[in-house]
C-alpha cells in the first residue's frame, strides 16, 4: 500500500478492487487519438479504473474517503461489462494499518455511484448490513435523495442494497460541511447532481480530491469530462475553478480511479512536480 503524509493528516490508499470502464465514456468527446496518448487502453477500448478507498488519518480520527467495489455485490453480467477483474480486499488492508472496519469513524462519500458506494455494505447471510458499523457516513442531500430516488437512467448506479442498510448512519449537508479543522467536503454537482469534492488545508500544505470531476491525471484539461457526467458544462466549470485554486496552492490531488497515480503536484502552469506512483502499476 502506498502512503503519504500532507501537513498534519496521513493518507493511506487500500485495495478497494478495479473496473475497466469504456474509454470513450470516460473520455466524452475527446477523440480516442488524443485520450489514449495520455492513458492506456486495452484491445475492448477500456481503460483500467482503481476503485481504492483512502483511509485518512487526521486528529486522532479514521476517515475513509469512498468505499470500494465490495465482494460479491456484482453479478457476472456486470463484472463482464465493468471489467471487474478484482474485488475489494478492505479487511487485509486495514489491518496492515493496525486497525479494522470497527475502527472507521467517518466514511466522506463523493457521490454514490455503485463503483463508489458498494463497499458501504456487506453480505450477511442473505441479507445486507453496514460494512462500517460505528462510523458516520457524510454526502451531500443532493446526492442522498437521488441515491434513495433514483430516476430511470440513474436507478442502474444508484443500488438499494447500497443505502437501505446505513441509512441511520448517514448524515447529510447542502452546500458545505467542515468534518473536522482544516477539512471541507464541497458540493459540486457536474458527473453526479449530488458530486462534491474534499478539499483539506493545513498551513502552506493543501490535498484536493476531485473524484470523478477528475478522475484520472489524463483528465487534467478542463475540457475533458466524462460522457457519464449528469451536467458536463458544470463539471468544467467546478473542474476549472478547483484546478485554478490547486495550481494556486501548489496543492496535491489524490486520486481514487487512477492506475498509475496516487497524488499529484503541479505549479501554476500546471506542470506536475510531485508524484506518488500506484507500486504495484504496470502497463498491459
Amino acid at each position: 500500500m502506498e502512503s503519504m503524509s500532507i501537513g498534519r493528516a496521513r493518507l493511506t490508499w487500500l485495495n478497494g478492487g478495479v473496473t475497466h470502464m469504456d474509454g470513450g465514456a470516460m473520455f466524452g468527446v475527446v477523440p480516442r487519438p488524443l485520450w489514449s496518448r495520455k492513458y492506456p487502453v486495452n484491445e475492448k477500448n477500456q481503460i483500467e479504473l482503481r476503485t481504492d478507498p483512502i483511509l485518512l488519518q487526521l486528529d486522532g480520527e479514521n476517515i475513509l474517503i469512498d468505499s470500494g467495489i465490495g465482494n460479491g455485490k456484482v453479478t457476472d453480467k456486470q463484472k463482464r461489462n465493468f471489467g471487474v477483474l478484482e474485488e475489494s480486499n478492505i479487511d487485509a488492508s486495514l489491518n496492515e494499518c493496525g486497525i479494522s472496519r470497527s475502527d472507521i469513524d467517518r466514511v466522506l462519500m463523493t457521490h454514490l455511484h455503485f463503483d463508489h458506494a458498494c463497499g458501504l455494505t456487506i453480505v450477511d447471510g442473505e441479507e445486507y448490513q453496514s460494512a462500517f458499523p460505528n462510523a458516520e457516513i457524510l454526502t451531500s442531500a443532493t446526492e442522498w435523495n437521488e441515491m434513495k430516488n433514483p430516476n430511470i437512467r440513474s436507478k442502474n448506479t444508484y443500488w438499494e442494497i447500497n443505502w437501505k442498510p446505513v441509512e441511520s448512519q448517514v448524515r447529510t449537508f447542502k452546500e458545505s460541511t467542515e468534518v473536522l479543522p482544516g477539512l471541507r467536503m464541497i458540493h459540486t454537482s457536474g458527473h453526479s447532481d449530488g458530486h462534491s469534492v474534499i478539499v483539506f488545508e493545513d498551513g502552506e500544505d493543501t490535498f484536493i480530491h476531485m473524484a470523478d470531476i477528475m478522475p484520472t491525471h489524463a483528465h487534467q484539461n478542463v475540457l475533458w469530462v466524462l460522457a457519464y457526467d449528469d451536467f458536463p458544462v458544470t463539471s468544467v466549470h467546478q473542474k476549472q475553478k478547483w484546478m485554478e485554486f490547486g495550481y494556486g496552492k501548489q496543492a496535491w490531488y489524490i486520486f481514487y480511479h487512477d492506475a498509475q497515480y496516487r497524488a499529484l503536484k503541479f505549479d501554476q502552469e500546471g506542470k506536475i512536480i510531485g508524484q506518488l506512483d500506484r507500486s504495484s502499476y504496470r502497463y498491459e
